[in-house]
């Protein structure tokens, strides 16, 4: 089963998550900066479509509130995220690397760090073979 697509304010809650771990939906709406904070209704609305979503669950009751922890893992919703990127791109990478790299935000590490996990994967599906 594929990661769910995400909003921007759930992927801002996933974080949340990920960086504290389980949080109520109080916790949650207070981590987020005071200005521009959504209400706890929108907090508490989001976090139950991402339940619905199965991105969190309820790990447990605390008298009436419920404690919530994320399932999805960052590196699935990135990946998703990602996928869905390249998809608007027609899945070619040369239009986003090119945007990248004019725009200054690839770097020379960005490319030796990704030659050689390509040298990586190129001798684990070698030593498959």
């Amino acid at each position: 089963m594929s990661p769910p697509k995400l909003t921007p304010l759930e992927m801002r809650i996933m974080e949340i998550l990920w960086a504290s771990g389980r949080c109520s939906v109080r916790e949650i709406q207070e981590a987020f900066p005071e200005s521009g904070r959504p209400a706890y209704t929108t907090v508490q609305t989001m976090v139950y479509r991402l339940e619905r979503k199965k991105a969190v669950r309820r790990a447990k009751k605390i008298s009436n509130a419920h404690i919530f922890e994320a399932t999805l893992t960052r590196e699935a919703a990135r990946g998703r995220f990602i996928d869905d990127l390249l998809g608007m791109f027609g899945w070619r990478m040369q239009p986003l690397m090119a945007h990248l790299i004019e725009s200054g935000r690839l770097t020379l590490k960005d490319v030796k760090e990704a030659e050689e996990a390509l040298r990586k994967l190129a001798k684990k599906e070698a030593s498959d073979e």
